[in-house]
């Protein structure tokens, strides 16, 4: 069986960046002795998921793509033999963005993500939102995956999870930093289901405000050979409290039920879906405070 093994990191940050790289590096390196192929933090575990709305603060407070917090989980995972999904406060301009960079088990940069969909209805508003879904072939221990992401609030629009099916995504990685509860839940099961891909998300546990744990993979496979009901695609709910977990993802699974199931993009009819790429908003969807 060709499986994935990925460490869900539901830990409480540091003060700053220095102890959130010293306790980023160590996670890691425990993920690595308990057998996993892939660790993935939180939503911007650089700095806690804080967010200065003071932009000389916010400036303080960003790290470099390339620079020294980052490229040293690269240099991490190419000495473990692991994949990083690192999450930081990016230093951009005009201001700074919720970012992601994940690195193959030899250490190479492999995926760049920037949160798309920002929470402009709070402290997210001052960031700059990413501008688009990529997906890469991540080297594993079990061979190559096809890897994109998604972060937190991206999870509510199903066309991100659409857009990665469609550039060919078997998993998404989902760093977060709400409470995840029935409804968000629900979310990540519907994405799973709907695009017959795994989702994997890393949320702060309790004790971060606003945050519960309850980190969880699920693997998109409905329905099983030989069983004749659909099965429950949940292969692991953290509890609420930190940890490091382990979800085990069978990829040979997976593989054949995309290859047979009706969902993905077998039946799609893209030709009647020109509204979807309306900017118009009606009411009673209108707000103030969207970005124009």
């Amino acid at each position: 069986m060709a499986a994935l093994t990925i460490a869900l990191l539901q830990l409480l940050p540091g003060e700053g960046t220095e102890e959130n790289l010293a306790l980023g590096l160590a996670a890691c390196r425990r993920a690595a002795e308990l057998g996993a192929d892939i660790a993935l933090f939180p939503e911007m575990w650089s700095c806690g998921y804080r967010i200065p709305q003071s932009p000389p603060e916010l400036r303080a407070l960003a790290v470099a793509a390339d620079g020294a917090f980052v490229s040293a989980f690269g240099r991490l995972a190419g000495e473990l033999g692991m994949a990083v999904a690192i999450t930081y406060l990016e230093r951009f301009g005009p201001s700074a963005r919720n970012a992601l960079a994940l690195f193959d088990r030899r250490g190479r940069r492999v995926l760049d993500y920037a949160k798309a969909h920002t929470c402009d209805f709070g402290e997210e508003r001052v960031l700059t939102p990413g501008d688009g879904f990529p997906t890469a072939a991540l080297d594993t221990a079990a061979g190559a995956v096809q890897v994109g992401a998604m972060i937190c609030y991206d999870r509510e629009f199903p066309e991100s999870a659409r857009l990665l099916m469609l550039a060919g995504a078997e998993l998404i990685l989902v760093p977060n930093a709400c409470p995840m509860e029935l409804n968000r839940l629900a979310q990540l099961r519907a994405r799973a289901y709907e695009n017959m891909l795994a989702l994997a998300t890393c949320n702060y546990p309790a004790g971060q405000p606003d945050c519960n744990g309850r980190s969880t993979l699920f693997d998109g496979v409905a329905y099983a050979p030989g069983e004749a009901a659909s099965r429950d695609t949940c292969v692991l709910e953290a509890p609420g409290g930190p940890g490091i977990y382990l979800a085990r993802l069978d990829l040979d699974a997976l593989r054949a039920y995309r290859a047979a199931e009706v969902h993905g993009n077998a039946y799609r009819r893209p030709e009647l879906y020109g509204a979807l790429c309306s900017r118009e908003v009606r009411e009673p969807f209108i707000r103030p405070d969207r970005r124009a």
